[in-house]
């Protein structure tokens, strides 16, 4: 009886973890490069926009359509999807292009693939996407301001990121206790989306850079521990 019941249990836990490898399978947070050339082997690649009709009106990959679960007309959206081949999601990081992924698949889609970093990663890595603004920065501009500063401090990130949001106060902060010893520009997507693509840096929102002296100090993607690395790095 003993053997029987631990045959079971062994052949439910087989059962469970294919089940899940085969659903994993067709799921994939992928990186820029793979998400990219995934995209390109598509002769029309469905790729969706996970975020706000604001944002996506502001900026977005070519090609894309936009909606998320929160869109009053989402069914005909899906509807117009084909199941049987790749689809492609991105918001500004995986909150809403992974939700909106579990759903496609629990709705029959053979592929789902969520790019890693979102919209940043796109045009951090210099992919070609549309936007209504003309960035207000130039990387000549840019370039100058590192030059011309001892210290330079630079944030990149998007008015729509939340993780973004927290790095104000912090670097208010710093501001605070460095003055002009330390010149801090912040780079918004929606003012500037060329000079991120230009610095073909930017993975994830949001991305902070230390110059000193025109060499890199530290790049960090996200905002942890940013103060204190800020002052490990400027007490050297």
């Amino acid at each position: 009886m003993k053997k029987i019941l631990k045959n079971s249990i062994k052949a439910f836990v087989f059962l469970f973890t294919i089940a899940g490898f085969a659903q994993n399978q067709n799921t994939f947070t992928l990186p820029i490069d793979s998400f990219y050339a995934k995209v390109k082997e598509q002769k029309n690649p469905q790729i969706i926009d996970a975020r706000s009709s604001d944002e996506f009106a502001i900026n977005h990959i070519n090609g894309s359509v936009n909606f998320n679960l929160e869109t009053k007309n989402y069914a005909e959206y899906v509807a117009r999807l084909d199941k049987s081949k790749p689809v492609f999601i991105y918001s500004i990081a995986s909150g809403r292009s992974g939700q909106l992924a579990k759903e496609l698949l629990k709705n029959g889609f053979s592929q789902v693939n969520d790019l890693q970093g979102g919209i940043a990663a796109w045009i951090g890595a210099g992919k070609p996407f549309y936007s209504n603004s003309k960035s207000k920065l130039t990387l000549a501009e840019y370039k100058k301001i590192i030059a011309e500063n001892n210290t330079v401090l630079v944030d990149i990130g998007s008015q729509y990121c939340g993780a973004c949001k927290k790095v104000k106060p912090v670097l208010e902060t710093i501001r605070a206790d460095y003055g002009t010893n330390l010149k801090i520009v912040e780079i918004d997507l929606e003012d500037n989306p060329q000079i991120i693509a230009d610095l073909k840096t930017v993975k994830v929102f949001p991305t902070l850079i230390l110059y000193k002296n025109n060499k890199i100090v530290f790049k960090k993607d996200g905002s942890a521990d940013l103060k204190k690395d800020v002052d490990v790095a400027l007490a050297h």
